[in-house]
């Protein structure tokens, strides 16, 4: 198997780069496609895997590069698995997700005034890899965990100030970068596609 020494990240989401390129080897030579100023497909797939796939492709062909692409999102069993893969539309503003975490507590309150006990929750995430040949690969894995009543921390990004792992204390907006970035789903996925890379 002949090893990715060079790889684009499809994604737009700042924080999304930083952890991917935190968890792929210091080796490989990392692109973000915001160096080719390409827009992100319409994810139009309904499932994470589907989702993280349609944008692995495009951005591959678009730039004839191996593509790894994630699609991940937070799914709450009291709002029926929601935001779930419309977790970033959530945050009108796609890096804004102070409002998206609104919209969670104004839904689990409106549903239950005292869900302190109905607080289970899970992130989700696909990794995808496309190489310019055709040939693609995909990883997902959870990590289960509970909804904070309130937003703490403001390490990592997205719904991580309100999400607290089973075995944990703390959000992971509120842990070590290096601590999160060794339990969460993103790592867990990683570790399925590990044997790609150098």
């Amino acid at each position: 198997m002949k090893k990715i020494k060079e790889i684009v990240i499809g994604t737009n989401n700042d924080g999304k780069y930083r952890e991917i390129c935190g968890l792929l080897p210091k080796k490989t030579t990392k692109f973000s496609i915001k160096e080719f100023k390409i827009l992100g497909p319409k994810e139009t797939g309904e499932s994470f895997e589907e989702n993280s796939m349609i944008k692995a492709s495009y951005f591959s062909k678009k730039t004839n590069l191996v593509c790894l692409a994630d699609d991940s999102g937070l799914e709450i069993d009291l709002l029926n698995g929601a935001p779930g893969i419309y977790s970033a539309r959530w945050a009108s503003n796609k890096d804004n997700f102070d409002e998206a975490i609104e919209k969670i507590y104004k839904k689990m309150n409106k549903i239950k005034k005292d869900w302190k006990n109905n607080n289970t929750a899970k992130f989700i995430c696909c990794l995808s890899i496309y190489w310019p040949n055709g040939k693609s690969y995909l990883s997902k894995a959870t990590v289960k965990g509970k909804i904070s009543p309130q937003k703490k921390g403001n390490n990592g990004f997205g719904y991580d100030p309100i999400f607290i792992p089973y075995g944990y204390k703390k959000t992971f907006g509120e842990m070590k970068t290096k601590l999160k970035m060794s339990i969460d789903h993103r790592y867990k996925a990683f570790l399925k596609i590990k044997k790609f890379f150098i």
